[in-house]
């Protein structure tokens, strides 16, 4: 998804599959992301959009972290 600065805005958290969406998002709006945890998930962006590996690679990763909330 083609994230906007008012996804940054709403986010208390940014999650990213790799390092270099963090990379990509601190050059692109670097101060709205103060305060706010970029967290990596590290899966590689080799998947077709809703391929159902990433789905499922997605579902493991994001509950590690959203259940700490």
């Amino acid at each position: 998804m083609r994230v906007t600065a008012g996804h940054i805005g709403w986010a208390d958290m940014v999650f990213v599959m790799e390092r270099r969406h963090a990379d990509i998002l601190r050059d692109k709006f670097g101060a709205a992301l103060a305060g706010k945890p970029i967290i990596n998930l590290r899966i590689p962006d080799k998947f077709q959009f809703l391929a159902p590996l990433l789905v499922e690679l997605l579902r493991e990763r994001l509950r590690e972290h959203l259940e700490q909330l």
